[in-house]
């Protein structure tokens, strides 16, 4: 097989077009499989145009290695072969949004939202690089197996002579087309955001931050609208009542009430009983004390008394005895 650079081997062709072909290639000096994408001068260029037209190019495709963004497909750099440049890109597997529709038709509306609002983040993340697209279209969108949408094409399109950046309203409406493609003719939910994309009264359009939030909030699993509103009622039950593995709704296996969760504060009313069983002891604890008290004061005053409640010795004098003689005090003399 062909090796580019000394270092790129060819593979197989992954995408062919008029201004150039995409490879898969071994990076034989890093192990990894890459797509490098041949770029062709336009036919009937003047020949002494062509190098200016490469050396564009190689500077647009070093420009677009500067942007960073999940749905960017990542450039590594340039390598050159015979005086053209070859782009060295990320591979990403999956199908191009064009053959995508062409096996299956039309997107659900759910979908062409999440694949729009990721389509749109590309192009503001490339426009804040400097890197504007030059007309994105569904050949531009990959979809790839992990589930991403990747677009390609920044940097690297072939036009002569070069045309000025497209301003944000262009690219607004570029989404716009792709999304009517995409959708067969803005059906449902997406009728709306697609019309004003496509709308070129400023006055009416959509502006980007405008339109990714529509697109996230029509696409699966986006923000609810009550969320965006700062409504309080967007928290959702599993935030409110987090399972904990003994219960498929939270509970206790065997009926009870759920288990508090970790790290909660205990109701303050709990404290509460615990208080009442120790004053209750203590006022019975109190009422013997005072029964014994006046049960031995009341016996103090009755005569013949011995040792009383507690071994409390009674110091009354206990009359004359049975052999006439006088009884001494029964507190032991000192």
């Amino acid at each position: 097989m062909t090796v580019i650079a000394g270092r790129y081997r060819l593979l197989d062709v992954l995408a062919e077009g008029a201004t150039g072909t995409v490879w898969r290639a071994l990076d034989e000096t890093l192990v990894r499989e890459v797509a490098l994408k041949e770029l062709r001068a336009p036919a009937g260029l003047p020949a002494d145009e062509v190098p200016l037209l490469y050396a564009r190019l190689e500077r647009g495709a070093r420009a677009a290695a500067r942007i960073s963004h999940p749905s960017v497909v990542r450039v590594h750099g340039v390598a050159t072969e015979d005086g053209r440049p070859w782009v060295v890109m990320e591979l990403v597997r999956g199908l191009s949004l064009a053959e995508t529709l062409e096996a299956g038709g039309r997107l659900p509306p759910s979908e062409a939202a999440r694949v729009g609002a990721e389509v749109l983040a590309a192009l503001r993340a490339a426009r804040a690089a400097d890197v504007p697209h030059r007309g994105v279209d569904p050949g531009h969108v990959l979809l790839a197996n992990d589930g991403r949408v990747v677009v390609t094409g920044f940097g690297t399109g072939v036009t002569t002579p070069p045309e000025g950046a497209p301003d944000e309203g262009e690219e607004l409406r570029s989404l716009g087309v792709l999304l009517d493609t995409a959708t067969g003719g803005r059906p449902g939910p997406l009728a709306s955001v697609i019309g004003r994309l496509l709308d070129e009264d400023p006055g009416s359009a959509l502006t980007a931050d405008q339109a990714e939030r529509e697109l996230r909030r029509s696409a699966p699993g986006g923000v609810p609208r009550a969320t965006a509103e700062g409504s309080p009622r967007a928290e959702s039950d599993t935030t409110r009542k987090p399972r904990t593995g003994s219960g498929d709704d939270g509970g206790s296996s065997d009926g009870g009430a759920p288990p508090a969760r970790a790290g909660a504060r205990p109701p303050r009313r709990s404290a509460r009983p615990r208080r009442g069983p120790v004053l209750a002891a203590g006022l019975v604890g109190a009422l013997l004390i005072a029964g014994a008290l006046t049960y031995h004061l009341a016996r103090e005053g009755e005569p013949g008394t011995g040792p009383g409640p507690g071994g409390v010795t009674s110091t009354a004098p206990a009359g004359p005895g049975p052999t006439g003689t006088e009884n001494r005090s029964a507190t032991p003399p000192r």
